[in-house]
């Protein structure tokens, strides 16, 4: 059968493309202009790669020792762990009274001691609660809390809100327990937030710090739960938070002519308001 008029067409309009190169409707400037973008987005990116600090940049460097007030409670009930000597030389972080430490004994006061040996990672941004809780092997998350055997009568202590026994003995007995740490970014002023998860995460910011581990009853936001009470030893370790006002001891002999006429402050001390988050 002859081949149709269409096929021809078609056979004669392909012969015709045979050999021909493509060429952009505008010429070389539309390849150009998207290989220069191509280039400079690429600089770009590698620019803030290259600029934005590491994680384990700033403080606390391996030249800082960082010293906060910390607990952990059950209730009502208060622990602390204990440190040793070795820890403040060879840990990135100790617990215990760092002058006792240095002096050679073991000592279990609510100090978080915070110091990064040469060579560590675990500074700056990296500088965290959970480097302090894995020199004594504290299990912490959402549901659970184990302090090991080490740390207490030969035990292993084990808080899970799954237990309905957790609270046993205790004046909390019969509520369903919830673990969150509470933290005061400065130990000496009352603004605190509380945080329900990522406990490991919670980042040492500043130099003061305070911390209280809690399993508590769940729902109950009036549920007392007191800066630690090393918090207010903060300032023997050169330590000056935001609400610690420095003492003068020289007496102002100028004579006060103006009289006080100001009505006596009859608000409560404590008039800081708690953030959650």
């Amino acid at each position: 059968m002859a081949p149709s008029s269409s096929a021809k067409k078609v056979a004669k309009l392909a012969s015709r493309g045979k050999g021909k190169r493509v060429r952009f409707s505008g010429g070389t400037t539309y390849p150009v202009v998207v290989a220069s973008v191509s280039v400079a987005v690429v600089a770009l990116i590698a620019y803030a790669k290259w600029s934005v600090p590491d994680a384990e940049t700033g403080p606390p460097t391996v030249d800082d020792q960082w010293t906060m007030a910390y607990d952990i409670r059950v209730c009502n009930t208060t622990i602390t762990l204990e440190g040793s000597p070795n820890d403040l030389t060879t840990q990135d972080a100790s617990a215990g009274d760092a002058n006792q430490l240095a002096a050679g004994a073991n000592n279990s006061a609510g100090f978080i001691n915070y110091h990064p040996q040469d060579g560590s990672s675990n500074t700056g941004r990296n500088a965290r609660l959970g480097v302090f809780l894995d020199v004594y092997d504290v299990e912490l998350n959402d549901d659970r809390l184990v302090i090991p055997a080490s740390q207490t009568d030969g035990q292993e202590a084990v808080y899970d809100t799954d237990d309905d026994s957790i609270f046993d003995g205790t004046e909390c007995e019969g509520d369903d327990p919830v673990i969150k740490v509470r933290v005061w970014r400065d130990a000496s002023t009352n603004a605190f937030e509380d945080k329900v998860t990522a406990f490991d995460d919670l980042r040492f910011v500043e130099n003061g710090m305070a911390f209280v581990i809690a399993v508590v009853p769940e729902g109950d936001n009036d549920f007392a739960i007191p800066k630690p009470d090393t918090a207010a030893r903060l300032s023997e370790f050169g330590v000056i938070g935001e609400g610690d006002t420095p003492s003068d001891t020289t007496p102002d002999t100028t004579p006060d002519s103006t009289p006080d006429s100001t009505p006596a402050d009859t608000s409560p001390n404590d008039t800081a308001t708690a953030t959650t988050g």
